[in-house]
């Protein structure tokens, strides 16, 4: 399996990523601890999750219950070391502690329960799972407006963050501190703000990103690149529709689909449009629709690694055979043009 440095950590990571979302609720504790087992064995490193998870649907008496999981799984075998394991700290309206917003408060309250739930002593990338002031993932995009926020309350905002996040790093409870659902000017903003006061820098951000969602092509990627923060994309198949199961209509039993039948407003004729062109492109050099996808997750010069989930064991060793591929430039010219004629379906 691929490695690389994060950015400017000294983490050295698996190219891809184990998802664990669904752990909870569209899966049991075994069935997450044999995921953990088969990319272990694999070589895979590296490992994410969150305070509210699981999702599909996302529910306050199941809050926690991923990190608990992994937690068992950490006691149960005694291999936490063999992991770097990254998770989250929920925001304004989520499930987990009332829906608080993230402050420093908030962090040492989230900190202390996701360590106890992951029985483990430090947390190796802990993220900001969405901002305060709002953001556009989620298909917000189509909406989203940044005109009542406060620059200044943002900027006290980060810098309160920080503080106590390094206060966190000190302590030993956490190695590295990474944002999620950011945006091109957070991320700058974030990175002005440590520099400037001697406090931790944002090692990653973890946005979602796929052959059908390229919102950070552009302004993101320009920061990512700049100021060093790697991206850690989540939904590379864009929750399964680019493996084309979802194709003409089908909704397999027991897929997300049947609990989201929407996705997320991401099932959508125009995205299905897209993954038949795409389809063609596989076909036409040689490689299925999850190879493709990933590998061209990988080749993106910001990617840092691309978080993979899977519901079964059998959906993780598709996943894994798209490991070592190298796309040629007659494909990527193939996907290029695809993307032009199918920009952004949802």
């Amino acid at each position: 399996m691929q490695k690389k440095q994060l950015g400017r950590t000294d983490l050295v990571v698996t190219e891809l990523c184990l998802g664990t979302m669904t752990w909870g609720s569209q899966n049991t504790e075994a069935e997450g601890h044999a995921q953990i087992d088969m990319a272990a064995d694999r070589g895979i490193n590296f490992m994410d999750t969150a305070e509210m998870y699981p999702v599909a649907p996302v529910l306050e008496e199941t809050v926690g219950r991923t990190e608990e999981i992994i937690g068992n799984w950490f006691e149960k075998t005694g291999r936490r070391n063999d992991w770097i394991l990254a998770s989250k700290i929920g925001g304004a309206g989520g499930k987990a502690r009332g829906g608080a917003p993230i402050s420093a408060s908030e962090i040492r309250t989230a900190v202390e329960s996701s360590l106890r739930r992951l029985k483990t002593d430090v947390i190796d990338i802990y993220q900001l799972h969405w901002p305060n002031r709002g953001s556009y993932a989620f298909r917000q995009n189509w909406v989203y407006d940044p005109s009542k926020q406060n620059r200044n309350e943002t900027v006290e905002h980060m810098q309160d963050v920080l503080g106590e996040l390094g206060r966190q790093i000190e302590a030993g409870k956490l190695r590295y501190v990474g944002l999620s659902n950011e945006s091109a000017w957070g991320m700058a903003t974030w990175s002005r703000v440590a520099d400037e006061m001697g406090l931790p820098r944002m090692a990653t951000i973890q946005n979602e990103y796929s052959l059908l969602y390229r919102e950070f092509d552009t302004d993101a990627a320009e920061a990512s690149m700049n100021e060093e923060i790697p991206l850690l994309a989540y939904s590379p198949l864009a929750t399964g529709i680019l493996s084309g199961k979802y194709q003409g209509g089908a909704i397999p039993e027991g897929t997300r689909a049947t609990r989201t039948p929407d996705l997320g407003g991401r099932l959508v004729p125009r995205a299905l449009e897209a993954v038949a062109a795409y389809q063609q492109v596989a076909e036409r050099h040689g490689l299925t629709m999850v190879q493709l996808s990933l590998a061209f997750c990988l080749a993106r010069p910001f990617m840092g690694a691309a978080i993979i989930g899977a519901t079964s064991t059998g959906q993780l060793e598709q996943i894994f055979a798209a490991d070592g591929i190298t796309l040629s430039e007659d494909c990527l010219k193939d996907i290029a043009a695809v993307h032009k004629a199918h920009p952004q379906p949802f």
